[in-house]
């Protein structure tokens, strides 16, 4: 064997290969395809890799393994491991440098689960004047008299029948053509994009052409596999973007770019891979469901949105210059480009349009936000608010511009990450919490199953962890219950014994499922620092929907909507109570889905919507919130639940009651 290589071994998978001494285990989890969780992307940061170091040997392998495989303990593991893990031989996954052969278990609560995604497309009126059409002609056969070359003689018929003149034809459906003209004895069916290309001939009249629509979203990718004919949505697929191995968010991604040399094609490689197992199961999906003998090959057109840098690295454009001011993207207008030049495996003449973008990472998926909710176009003030990994938000109304800003890091947080017991909304993950305010004891759900905690054994419920939806549940059931007060500050609380203090840090944290109850084998607390990292999280949305407003001299919003797969979980009345944005009657706000998957949508099955996107994007206003002077006081005062000076009547009518009840030393 190599002896500047190692053998590394991972239960329970099994899965065990050789790596480059040095290799960090995170590393060598990727390279032999293990998952491990890493929600900061293995930036030493949220503490979920935590794996377990074995003594001992595999006679199979010749694996002899001790703590010292793993290298020498990192300073920073401190601040995840407790002394009594470490004697156990836990250590970060990020961290540790694997030094000689190695066998190491992945626990429980370090293994990734399969996200429950859902982005369900939603009835809306779209003009049908798809980018590719069909025709069906009949052609007068070659002979001696006409031995006209088969491009020239279909162009002919085509510009008689149906007027079209200068069409151009893709080298991958002329190398088609004479076959296909003769197998249908001269009676084809004809696919032409945006009137001037050809890019598919079928013999006799073929079957529906199809067309996909692509959400790629930091960190979930939704596609819509719909009939170009017909309009119909045939089938909605979704998925993990794969890339969350290398990042959590926007700026981890770039910065892996900047560090390692392979990270823009791993990362490209990565996203490309994941769209071609969408589209296969969405197809195959389809044509089950239907019957239909729909294959890939019969995909012949796809529009993407992304933020900007989703779509710098679909096409393994550069990313770096969108890390740092003036945050300069490498293109700003609409492309198209050739599915087999990005590795798409659909039909190989396929376009893909990849939809404009606005300014730093404000890109293509604001602009299918806009294009389908018209904020321009209302009589009232519209603010809608994109809740994702990367935040952003969009405000408008008929008489002004329409604002467009890229939110602060809010995703992380929201997401699970940087909570310390937060998961991704995978099965045994509680997705609602209900904390009694008289009794402050805890109710929950978990994704997965259907009954609550309440109507269950506890040896059910098979806890994991809490996701994003949860994460706010708890916070605002918190602060109703009085057992945290404005600031943010667990409060005295007696009753339950839920409240206590951790036995090594001293920091306060609050149980909401025994141990009994998990599948880790540990009670899932909420801390005082995940409350922080909430707080956070909640007061960048805010701040930016209060400066965006400033912006256009107003202090609400008529109307606000909530896009985006975590903005269509969230409760609406625990977001208000929490101060997420702006006060407004609980009626008025409204979740949207993935309003964004909706625009795109609307660009594949109407041409005309990829010139009205050039323009939004040419026409928005975009506001760079951070550079503002007075953002970080602004920041500072939305910590506050639900903020340091802005009244939130509709909150003190929602809580004081209940509040009372509870017995709160403070609040609003």
């Amino acid at each position: 064997m190599d002896m500047d290589a190692a053998t590394v071994m991972f239960h329970p998978s099994g899965h065990s290969g050789t790596v480059p001494r040095g290799t960090t285990i995170m590393e060598a989890s990727r390279i032999l395809g293990v998952g491990i969780e890493s929600l900061c992307g293995g930036h030493r940061v949220c503490g979920k890799c935590k794996v377990r170091i074995e003594t001992g040997g595999s006679r199979k392998y010749g694996i002899a393994s001790t703590p010292e495989s793993a290298g020498p303990w990192q300073t920073v593991e401190g601040d995840h491991i407790t002394p009594e893990e470490r004697a156990a031989g836990f250590r970060l996954a990020c961290s540790a440098a694997i030094q000689e052969d190695i066998l190491v278990d992945i626990p429980e609560a370090s293994r990734p689960g399969k996200q429950v995604v859902s982005k369900a497309a939603r009835p809306i009126p779209i003009d049908h004047d798809p980018a590719v059409k069909t025709v069906f002609l009949k052609l007068s056969e070659a002979s001696l008299e006409d031995p006209t070359g088969d491009f020239e003689r279909l162009s002919r018929a085509l510009e008689a029948a149906h007027g079209l003149t200068g069409l151009t034809i893709d080298l991958f459906a002329l190398r088609s053509l004479g076959e296909v003209l003769r197998a249908g004895r001269w009676e084809i069916t004809v696919s032409i994009w945006m009137d001037r290309e050809i890019i598919r001939i079928r013999p006799g009249k073929g079957e529906p052409n199809y067309g996909m629509a692509i959400d790629i979203g930091t960190t979930t990718i939704a596609g819509y596999l719909c009939d170009l004919e017909t309009m119909e949505v045939v089938e909605t697929a979704s998925m993990m973007n794969p890339q969350i191995q290398y990042g959590e968010d926007v700026i981890s991604r770039i910065d892996y770019c900047f560090t390692d040399p392979e990270g823009l094609r791993r990362m490209g490689d990565a996203v490309v891979d994941g769209l071609n197992s969408l589209i296969e199961g969405a197809v195959s999906e389809a044509a089950r469901r239907t019957g239909r003998g729909i294959g890939a090959a019969d995909i012949e057109d796809v529009t993407v949105c992304g933020n900007t840098c989703m779509q710098h690295l679909l096409l393994q454009l550069d990313p770096e210059p969108l890390g740092s001011v003036p945050f300069t993207p490498a293109h700003h207008g609409g492309l198209n480009v050739k599915a087999r030049d990005i590795g798409l495996r659909i039909n190989p003449s396929a376009n893909v349009y990849i939809l404009p973008t606005i300014a730093g990472f404000v890109g293509g998926d604001n602009v299918g936000v806009i294009l389908v909710e018209e904020p321009q176009n209302s009589d009232d003030t519209v603010l809608i608010i994109d809740i994702g990994t990367n935040g952003e938000l969009v405000i408008g109304n008929r008489k002004k511009k329409v604002c467009s800003s890229c939110s602060c890091a809010t995703g992380p947080a929201l997401e699970g990450a940087q909570i310390e017991f937060g998961v991704r909304a995978a099965p045994g993950a509680i997705e609602r919490v209900k904390i009694s305010p008289e009794t402050r004891d805890v109710d929950y759900k978990v994704v997965g199953r259907d009954a609550w905690r309440s109507y269950s054994r506890p040896e059910d419920m098979q806890t994991r962890g809490i996701c994003g939806s949860a994460v706010l549940d708890a916070l605002a059931e918190l602060y109703k219950a009085g057992i945290v007060d404005g600031s943010g500050a667990f409060c005295r609380e007696e009753g339950s014994g839920r409240l206590r203090e951790h036995p090594h840090t001293g920091q306060k944290e609050f149980v909401l499922a025994w141990s009994e109850e998990t599948v880790i084998g540990k009670d899932v607390v909420i801390t005082q620092n995940d409350i922080r990292q909430i707080q956070l999280a909640k007061a960048a949305i805010y701040t930016g929907c209060k400066l965006m407003l400033r912006r256009m001299h107003l202090q609400r919003p008529d109307r606000i909507k909530l896009a985006g797969a975590f903005g269509n979980h969230i409760d609406i009345n625990r977001a208000l109570v929490l101060g997420l944005f702006p006060d407004c009657p609980p009626e008025r706000v409204s979740s949207i889905g993935n309003a964004a998957g909706d625009g795109c949508r609307m660009a594949l099955l109407d041409r005309k919507k990829r010139i009205e996107a050039d323009s939004i994007a040419r026409q928005v206003e975009y506001v760079e919130l951070t550079l503002m002077d007075d953002f970080q006081e602004n920041l500072i005062d939305a910590i506050h639940i639900p903020h340091m000076t802005d009244e939130f009547p509709h909150v003190k009518t929602n809580v004081t009651g209940e509040r009372r009840q509870g017995g709160a030393s403070n609040g609003n």
